[in-house]
């Protein structure tokens, strides 16, 4: 075995890595890979406060299904369902998916944005080409804000019991 010194840092990575001295070597990505199950669906999470949102999705007209009900019976406000909708929008698939989902806990603001993680989680294991365009607007970062616990000797979290000097 021929044993080399090493005289700078350059001879170090040369020697390290296997390429000659000089060039760098490439950061590898992790590539995504399309994730079904077994009925050509895919399946993701989404949370938002205190809900969780089960949300899954097959190509199909883009009909909308929360807890066995159409999305304009359970979300009835227009807001909540441009919510529900803005991963469609933004990945230009509104009518190409069906959408079947669970979603249970916290009020009907934190289930929509519950579900819109959910949603565009699911459309990047259905579409791994969608993640940057998804990434890029947020949606596939979990919102950690949830409500602070109470504490005692408090009435609320932070909110202390009226003063008196009596």
């Amino acid at each position: 075995m021929a044993e080399t010194t090493l005289s700078s840092l350059q001879d170090l990575k040369a020697a390290t890595a296997g390429t000659p001295a000089g060039e760098g070597v490439q950061p590898v990505h992790p590539v995504y890979v399309q994730k079904l199950d077994k009925y050509g669906r895919a399946y993701a999470t989404g949370k938002r406060k205190d809900a969780v949102a089960r949300v899954w999705i097959k190509p199909g007209t883009g009909k909308i299904t929360v807890n066995d009900r159409p999305v304009e019976v359970y979300f009835a406000r227009p807001v909540l369902r441009m919510v529900l909708r803005q991963p469609l929008v933004i990945a230009n698939r509104v009518t190409q998916y069906d959408l079947v989902v669970t979603v249970a806990g916290g009020g009907l603001s934190g289930q929509a944005g519950a579900v819109r993680h959910g949603l565009a989680k699911a459309l990047t294991a259905y579409e791994p080409d969608l993640r940057p365009a998804l990434k890029k607007e947020g949606f596939l970062t979990r919102d950690a804000r949830v409500v602070e616990r109470k504490k005692y000797g408090k009435k609320k979290a932070r909110r202390s019991f009226q003063f008196s000097k009596r």
